[in-house]
């Protein structure tokens, strides 16, 4: 392992980034903002998402000063909420619990909310040049193949096996170069698919190449199948072309967000017939009374939503309606949203998407011209 390290400080330090926004001042607060947006997402995807963010919350104070419907609507479209829900509670911990002082150890920062032992080690590295070492999905991609690991990296067992690695080869200073060259090499060089071997700088110590296996390592995830739910997603819009949507508990799918009300089943079928539940306001409890103007519903193209666990089919139908009382409940789980001047509310990913599409933005006009109040 000797020369290890400095052959990928060395690369970074003539072929890795040095021209991203969290690396500009990369205060702790900036490296775990950056970092907990980066888990499972691209670094072209997290830039303008980063850069909106630090101008809304430019520290941890504002932050946790923040309402948590401002913090996910800057959040709305890059997934994953609860990385949004735990940074929100996080900063909260530290202003409450640390006086606003950022943790800086490993065990401080892995009890909150959202920071586990890798990110933990990245904050330091980067934000402190601390000796602390990461393990990252590049990171883990760059060791399986350069040692050779067998295994799925998820797997307890090759995960303990690449953990033990990046101790041994995390040096003991210039932490950051390092890192940060780690996490570029997977990203650049080492990727996925068709890596750039000839430009690597650890191509002459690599197993997998040597071997002529690039492609095994690291090893897949096991294939497994995916069920299926469907769901009924109501689009309830009044006379201003508002519609109606329902915040969504703060566990679970899409928890804290604001959705469309629906109905759910397993086999594809709503358990109620949308236009049966809206005539008879066989609605979820608590729902805002309404005057239906036309019981045919506009049935819009269904759209199929992927989670980790599980594929979402939408089927989404607009109604138009007339409100019978002025005001939704006291509490905020109902908001009629309006499309044209958008609240800084969370949206859930399919909501945003049908609500943009033509049918909801165009002819709400139209439709509302027609119908008598």
């Amino acid at each position: 392992m000797d020369g290890f390290a400095d052959a990928v400080i060395d690369w970074f330090e003539t072929h890795g980034r040095h021209d991203l926004p969290w690396q500009a001042n990369p205060s702790p607060y900036r490296v775990w903002v950056s970092e907990i947006m980066l888990q499972q997402t691209r670094v072209a995807t997290v830039i303008p998402y980063f850069n909106r963010f630090m101008q809304r919350f430019p520290d941890v104070n504002s932050l946790a000063a923040a309402n948590i419907d401002q913090v996910l609507h800057l959040w709305t479209g890059l997934g994953y909420y609860a990385r949004a829900r735990n940074l929100h509670k996080a900063a909260r911990t530290i202003v409450d619990e640390c006086s606003g002082r950022f943790p800086d150890t490993i065990e401080e920062l892995e009890r909150l909310s959202g920071i586990g032992r890798s990110t933990a080690g990245a904050i330091l590295a980067l934000a402190h040049d601390r000796r602390a070492p990461i393990l990252d999905g590049n990171v883990k991609r760059v060791l399986a193949r350069c040692f050779a690991v067998d295994g799925y990296p998820g797997s307890s067992k090759t995960q303990a096996e690449l953990w033990a690695l990046t101790e041994d080869l995390t040096p003991p200073d210039r932490v950051a170069a390092y890192t940060q060259g780690m996490m570029d090499l997977g990203a650049t060089l080492c990727t996925r698919a068709n890596p750039d071997c000839p430009q690597c700088p650890l191509q002459g110590r690599c197993l997998a190449r040597k071997r002529g296996e690039i492609e095994r390592f690291p090893g897949k995830k096991p294939a497994k199948t995916l069920p299926v739910r469907s769901v009924t997603m109501l689009i309830l819009q009044d006379r201003e072309g508002r519609v109606l949507l329902e915040k969504r508990p703060p566990h679970g799918i899409w928890g804290s967000l604001y959705s469309l009300p629906q109905f759910e089943s397993t086999d594809g079928t709503p358990t109620v017939a949308p236009e049966i539940a809206v005539a008879k306001h066989e609605l979820p409890a608590g729902l805002p009374a309404l005057r239906i103007k036309d019981a045919r519903p506009q049935e819009l193209a269904p759209i199929r939503h992927g989670f980790t666990h599980f594929r979402l089919d939408i089927k989404p139908v607009r109604y138009m309606v007339t409100r019978t009382t002025p005001s939704v409940a006291d509490s905020d789980r109902w908001l009629w949203y309006s499309i044209a001047e958008p609240v800084e509310v969370g949206l859930a990913a399919p909501v945003r998407k049908l609500l943009a599409q033509p049918a909801t933005l165009e002819q709400r006009r139209s439709e509302h011209l027609r119908v008598d109040v």
